[in-house]
């Protein structure tokens, strides 16, 4: 915490966020007095003057003063920057090999004495004294990076910096991991360490877990997404921009990029955010698919019970006919070391327990904590020690292991970096029980979904405590309409089952748990679209509309895909709450009503479910009664067309998903539905929404 953090912490000081805010900056003080060196005497070094250019594959060196930048433009459309001739890897985000360069940009003079390069989707400015121009391929600035600042030490090793740029005034901020105050993130300075908050938290305090530095940034002028790539401990400070009324001038937004060390060097990516993120999964890697019994409703068992109180949550799903895919054996069921407790009392037969679960078709899913205790009669931490004074604990060459398994892994992590989406999902942990908590897990999973993280969730009811029964069921009906839809619960009074909340409860909460099954193949569908694109399956509302500065602002509804707007119930007592719609027209899921967008509706959230709306003309896949594959197609506006996305899954293997494409139309009256590409009949049922049943076809 700095000056300037502090002063922004006192000027909240008096509402809960600011205590949290102050807890958490201090939380983190104190931890970075005992682990972290006191710096000694440095000195600060600038790019200087512009001195030449070298063109090269793809852009070229620009040279300074005192200091170098790469320019380069990846094939795809990424552009690589970096100073002191940092190079793109190694590097954790990277999968493998680095992009080759586009041929076809060059690094050319620019009119203001600089250099620029000029390449497909964007072109790149440099000045004389260093800045760094993004710009539209019509010339329109979408971003402003200053020449860094270095603090080297004195004998000219490693250094901190700092790099600060500006952003339209118009412009909203997303992304930087999972965080809890967004998924807009307004002024503020939010922390790139994955490290815990110190307890539950609320949109308030700044998480840490799991973090990175990668930036979505939506303006009228376009979007586009800043990846600094440098793993150090570090901070980003943002400030929304002010666009002035009548005469006035705008100010523009701004962000402050401060890393302890490191290489300054980063990849921009610009174009619509579905471009965008496609670009950005093709850089760092295609998220992993989740097995399909993953898109299940599950619930983690927190506490020490052992075997008897698994079966008693299995049973009392299983005799109140609710669906359960998956149960977790959370924190509290590992060792002190971390090894999973298999053989204390608590789980005599392990490997029979999860064969009796899965025989009711429920897999069992432990929680390993695997850390090296910071003591020397830890065995690793011990080995540690001795190969390196510095507690260095890995060294030497690259080992790697390679496994096949007949099916898909399940993987998910509460922290990780970028690229983590190559190895599966995250679950962010620690939200507090409260209405602002509810609202916190929404804020994350859309701020990892723009950083191209697209399965997450969190669990109902919050971290810790009792949640009210109307707070865990409207966090449950959101829940249900998350990636990874889980409940969780602890020992004792801390049971949270559905039941436990009274019949009502149950009632309302069995409802959405049968919709989230009946919408399993669009779930599939969605996981094989990540994987294709790169898009996340909860997508802001403005995610096809980014012009749309009303959309911009929204915090409290999302997409799911293409196809659905879910609208949850984030204040206590509501029973009413207002939506904003996308253009076009939209189909209430209950009473087929239809409105028109863009604008607002308010529309009834009873305690029996939450505001989901169809776009018209979209083919979504459920299952049928018999538990079959159907085709729910929305009546499409007359005159126009509609269509949607089928991804049948392969039994949880590996094989390459065939994407099935459906079309829509109004012919007559009536609804037509085809397979594109086959003149066959559409190869399963077909039920027509949003028309009377004469309409359908």
């Amino acid at each position: 915490m700095d000056g300037r953090d502090l002063v922004r912490s006192v000027r909240m000081v008096g509402s809960v966020r600011g205590m949290r805010t102050v807890r958490s900056a201090w939380r983190r003080r104190r931890a970075d007095a005992r682990t972290v060196a006191a710096r000694g005497a440095e000195r600060a070094r600038v790019p200087g003057l512009l001195a030449g250019a070298e063109p090269g594959p793809g852009g070229g060196v620009v040279r300074f003063a005192r200091s170098e930048l790469l320019v380069r433009v990846a094939v795809g459309g990424a552009v690589f920057w970096s100073w002191d001739a940092a190079s793109p890897s190694p590097s954790y985000a990277l999968p493998g090999a680095v992009p080759e360069p586009d041929e076809r940009a060059r690094l050319e003079p620019h009119a203001n004495g600089g250099w620029q390069v000029v390449s497909e989707r964007l072109t790149v400015v440099v000045s004389r004294r260093g800045a760094v121009e993004l710009r539209t391929p019509g010339g329109v600035v979408l971003r402003r990076e200053e020449p860094p600042r270095w603090w080297e030490t004195e004998d000219g090793v490693g250094g901190r910096w700092v790099q600060r740029s500006e952003v339209p005034a118009d412009a909203r901020f997303f992304g930087l991991g999972g965080r809890a105050g967004g998924p807009r993130l307004r002024e503020g300075t939010y922390g790139l360490r994955n490290t815990g908050p110190g307890g539950a938290f609320g949109p308030g305090d700044d998480p840490l877990r799991p973090t990175m530095p990668v930036q979505m940034v939506v303006s009228d002028a376009g979007t586009h997404l800043v990846f600094h790539d440098n793993s150090w401990a570090g901070r980003v400070t943002l400030r929304e921009g002010e666009e002035g009324a009548g005469s006035g001038h705008d100010r523009p937004g701004s962000c402050e990029v401060r890393m302890e060390g490191g290489p300054v060097r980063g990849w921009m990516v610009a174009g619509t955010p579905a471009r965008v993120l496609s670009t950005w999964a093709a850089l760092t890697g295609a998220p992993a698919l989740p097995p399909s019994w993953a898109l299940g409703p599950q619930h983690a068992r927190c506490g020490s019970d052992g075997e008897r109180e698994v079966r008693r949550i299995v049973h009392g799903y299983r005799e109140r006919d609710l669906p359960l895919s998956v149960l977790h054996l959370d924190i509290g069921c590992p060792d002190a070391d971390g090894a999973f407790a298999a053989g204390l009392e608590r789980f005599p037969d392990l490997p029979r327990l999860a064969e009796d679960l899965l025989e009711e078709g429920v897999r069992l899913v432990p929680s390993v904590v695997p850390p090296a205790g910071a003591s020397a009669q830890d065995a690793a931490c011990r080995s540690g020690l001795e190969l390196d004074g510095r507690g260095v604990f890995v060294q030497g060459r690259r080992v790697l292991g390679e496994v096949w398994t007949g099916e898909r892994p399940f993987l998910l992590s509460r922290s990780g970096w970028a690229g983590m989406q190559r190895y599966g999902g995250s679950r962010p942990a620690d939200v507090a029980t409260g209405w602002p908590g509810i609202r916190a897990s929404l804020s994350q999973v859309l701020g990892l979904g723009l950083c191209g993280v697209p399965y997450s969730g969190s669990d109902v009811g919050g971290d810790e405590g009792s949640p009210s029964p109307e707070l865990y069921l409207r966090w449950f009906q959101l829940g249900a309409w998350m990636p990874l839809f889980r409940t969780r619960s602890g020992d004792g009074a801390a049971r949270r089952e559905p039941w436990e909340f009274g019949p009502e409860v149950l009632a309302h909460a069995g409802r959405a748990m049968r919709e989230r099954e009946r919408l399993h193949p669009y779930f599939v569908t969605l996981t094989h679209l990540a994987r294709l694109t790169g898009a996340p399956y909860v997508r802001p509302v403005w995610w096809g509309a980014s012009g749309d500065r009303e959309l911009r602002d929204c915090e409290d509804a999302f997409l799911l895909g293409d196809a659905l707007l879910v609208a949850p119930v984030l204040e206590e007592g509501a029973v009413r709450r207002a939506v904003p719609l996308p253009a076009g027209r939209w189909y209430d899921t209950v009473t087929e009503r239809a409105y028109e967008g863009p604008g607002r509706v308010v529309l009834d959230a009873p305690p029996a479910g939450i505001p989901v709306l169809a776009r018209a003309g979209a083919v979504i896949p459920v299952r049928g009664p018999d538990g079959g594959l159907e085709l729910e197609a929305w009546a499409p506006v007359p005159g126009r067309t509609g269509g949607g996305s089928v991804v049948r899954d392969s039994e949880d293997g590996r094989e390459v998903a065939e994407v099935e494409r459906y079309t829509s139309r109004s012919l007559s009256g009536r609804v037509v539905v085809e397979r594109e590409g086959e003149e066959a009949r559409v190869p399963c049922p077909v039920r027509v929404r949003g028309l009377p049943a004469s309409g359908q076809r």
